[in-house]
């Protein structure tokens, strides 16, 4: 009676059950695991989400939607931050270009203790693997594996890797002899990283002294004219992916640039946060193209050449 602070005269009840502590404990054990629903749980409304691609040239599309085309060669990353590293190797295109494509693509998944083991993922051109490194297709054998997963969209072009712990989802692709990559990541993810992890594409895009110019096509065997033509047939909106496509076609000879550039807007489509965004117009930095009789009678000679 004194802990509830009663009088000992007059009529007494009992005092009031108290209620159980929130089990927090629970449902950490749940869902630490879920970053969505963790992030929910903690803040009262769903984390912000960011959107970096790689593809073709390499064209780099950052997380804060600058967009540049790149003459990097060798290996570079991506990202690199708490909890993940993803690393592009590239090549040149053609003999004496300063144009490269990504041949090799390296992703790692750190190790989160309540969660899923350390993961290595690699691709190279032709070989599109849906499994890591080890061979398993999840995040091991901790309580939290299944929230890294792996999944095959189509057999030796497209993969796509969940990280549900970390709120993010990866593509990579192979169009022709060249690999994309895409990711969409929660914000806090992506900021994740030291002053020593500054050098990421994803973040300031490429250094200064490494972006090429797409409005300066090195012509190849295929005309601007017919690359623009071959583009319009899936971009048909001349935003930056529609200028890269035009720019990868003519500089490298190879059609099948058209579906990097396509398949790279459409994971654009899907993973970019702001709808409102998904096109990025750059005025004058497209390959300079000649006038509207030229394009027709090009025209005419594609439809010749594809009708035989």
């Amino acid at each position: 009676m004194i802990q509830n602070n009663c009088s000992k005269e007059g009529p007494t009840s009992p005092p009031r059950p108290r209620l159980p502590a929130p089990n927090h404990q629970g449902f950490e054990s749940l869902d630490i695991c879920n970053y969505e629903k963790n992030f929910f749980h903690k803040n009262g409304r769903p984390p912000a989400y960011q959107h970096c691609a790689a593809f073709g040239d390499p064209h780099i599309r950052t997380f804060h939607d600058d967009f540049h085309t790149c003459r990097v060669e060798g290996s570079w990353p991506l990202l690199d931050n708490n909890y993940l590293f993803v690393q592009a190797t590239s090549y040149p295109v053609a003999k004496g270009s300063n144009a490269t494509v990504t041949s090799k693509l390296t992703i790692i998944f750190k190790n989160m203790k309540e969660c899923i083991d350390q993961k290595v993922y690699q691709a190279e051109i032709d070989n599109l693997p849906a499994a890591f490194e080890d061979g398993s297709v999840n995040g091991g054998e901790r309580p939290g594996g299944s929230s890294l997963t792996i999944q095959e969209r189509l057999p030796g072009q497209h993969v796509e890797i969940r990280a549900v712990y970390i709120g993010t989802t990866i593509a990579v692709r192979q169009a022709g002899r060249q690999l994309s990559f895409s990711i969409r990541t929660a914000e806090q993810v992506a900021r994740s990283f030291t002053e020593e992890q500054d050098l990421q594409l994803c973040v300031g895009g490429c250094p200064p002294s490494q972006r090429l110019s797409r409005s300066k096509c090195r012509h190849g065997s295929i005309a601007v004219e017919m690359a623009r033509v071959l583009c319009k047939e899936k971009l048909p909106v001349e935003d930056v992916y529609f200028q890269s496509c035009v720019f990868d076609v003519v500089t490298s000879g190879d059609i099948n640039f058209t579906l990097a550039a396509h398949g790279a807007l459409e994971d654009a489509r899907v993973f970019h946060p702001d709808a409102e965004k998904l096109h990025i117009f750059q005025t004058g930095a497209g390959c300079h193209h000649l006038s509207l009789p030229f394009l027709s009678i090009t025209s005419s000679l594609l439809a010749i050449q594809l009708h035989f």
